[in-house]
């Protein structure tokens, strides 16, 4: 026990002894830093606040690291997001020349959230640098309305990019053949901007480490690329609402390890359900809403049991829901189904669904009595919604206030007075009853 001591007590001296003799931060960086906090957050007084020695005692959002036991600055995350993570603040007024990066030879991070809002500022253009250059491993831009530009030519040399998030800005122009040359790319998120155009067919042929594409919400058109296919490494695939039209790509099949897919509100053609998905085995949300594709809904879900969430709205679907969505769907939470030419029963199936929270069924030509148990009816309440299908009804029992179940009651069955013959095992002929009868009759006349 005492050797245990001595030698703890050796170990604390070490540590404390080399935190002691921490070699500072680079004078031109710990400068460089400075003119970077004043550019983006002007007014405040960094100098005065942060006195000491930046890697030793810094504002949040700024980290270093050490190599050959030297300390440089790694990361910079600017604009507030909240109390657990305070980074320096954007003044409405927030600049950034990225020349002011150039004494930063380690820099891997840089985040900007919510700091170019109100006046309107081009782009940054990176391609001056050289030593941060090679080392900017992550370029984050969120929710920037006011950057304004283009990306072409700006950041062609930052070739060690893994993650490259551009969402909710004011940037437009094409996704060129110039994107396809980032090929440590693992996330590359351009979402919610204003990027239009078609993008090359071999764009993604050499971007094998890519794991999340989200291209959504911009004007982008034409074909999908086919070079999508090469992009095995992918898990979520987001091209939502854009104009996008042609054939699924069939290649789709080659991303067996995609679990998120979202194709919604394009303008994909008629060519049917695409069968592709169900060679997809690690999907487990797929959405395809708002695109005319039309046909029926395909027998393929024993292929697709993993399905947590599916959209299949406004899509044009005509004949019946499948019953083997009911049953091979056991993880669904989503299916939405709803403003599509769909006829027929509701199958009771559906309403086994364990994890199911939302079902919409609303805006098709069903009909017949709702299968579902009170308890299911109770359970999704308001998420069950059947509006829009004018023969489908729900028996009276089920009829309150609590479930929020807004379709026809159903009529009771009607008894004729004939009801006697008419619920026989065996139905009566009508034309020798009623010549027996006229005999009778005639015994009397």
């Amino acid at each position: 026990m005492a050797h245990l001591r001595v030698s703890l007590l050796a170990f604390f001296s070490i540590l404390a002894a080399s935190v002691l003799t921490q070699s500072p931060l680079n004078p031109a960086e710990q400068d460089a830093l400075y003119r970077i906090l004043d550019s983006v957050s002007p007014g405040t007084p960094w100098r005065h606040l942060f006195p000491d020695d930046l890697c030793s005692s810094a504002p949040h959002g700024v980290a270093c690291d050490f190599f050959s036991a030297t300390p440089h600055v790694t990361e910079l995350s600017f604009g507030y997001v909240s109390d657990y993570t305070p980074n320096p603040p954007c003044s409405p007024n927030s600049t950034l020349s990225p020349s002011l990066l150039a004494p930063l030879p380690y820099l891997r991070k840089l985040m900007f959230y919510k700091c170019f809002s109100h006046t309107e500022t081009p782009f940054p253009d990176f391609s001056a640098l050289s030593h941060t250059s090679s080392s900017l491993e992550e370029l984050i831009f969120i929710e920037n309305p006011a950057l304004i530009g283009s990306l072409l030519g700006r950041i062609g040399n930052l070739r060690r990019l893994r993650r490259l998030v551009l969402t909710r800005t004011g940037v437009s122009g094409c996704i060129s053949d110039w994107i396809g040359e980032f090929t440590d790319l693992e996330q590359l998120t351009l979402s919610r901007n204003r990027f239009s155009g078609e993008i090359p067919t071999n764009v993604f042929r050499n971007m094998t480490k890519l794991k999340i594409l989200d291209l959504s919400e911009n004007a982008l058109e034409g074909a999908v690329p086919e070079s999508i296919g090469s992009a095995a490494a992918l898990v979520k695939v987001d091209l939502s609402h854009n104009g996008f039209s042609g054939k699924i790509p069939e290649n789709l099949t080659c991303l067996k390890k995609v679990e998120f897919l979202d194709l919604s509100y394009n303008k994909f053609g008629s060519f049917g359900f695409p069968l592709a998905l169900a060679e997809m085995p690690s999907l487990k949300e797929v959405y395809l809403s708002g695109n005319f594709l039309g046909g029926e809904i395909p027998d393929i879900w024993e292929k697709m049991r993993g399905i947590m969430g599916i959209g299949l709205s406004s899509m044009g679907f005509v004949g019946s829901i499948p019953k083997s969505m009911g049953v091979q769907l056991r993880n669904a939470c989503y299916i939405g189904l709803d403003n599509n030419m769909l006829r027929g029963v509701v199958p009771r199936e559906l309403g086994e669904l364990q994890f199911v929270s939302e079902l919409n069924l609303e805006n098709n030509n069903l009909s017949g009595r709702l299968p579902f148990s009170a308890e299911f009816l109770s359970k999704l309440g308001g998420k069950l919604k059947l509006e829009g299908n004018l023969d489908l009804c729900i028996d009276e029992a089920f009829n309150s206030p609590k479930l929020h179940v807004h379709i026809n009651l159903c009529r009771k069955p009607y008894v004729s007075k004939n009801a006697l013959f008419q619920d026989s095992a065996c139905p009566i002929p009508t034309l020798p009853f009623l010549a027996l009868l006229l005999g009778f009759l005639g015994l009397f006349m």
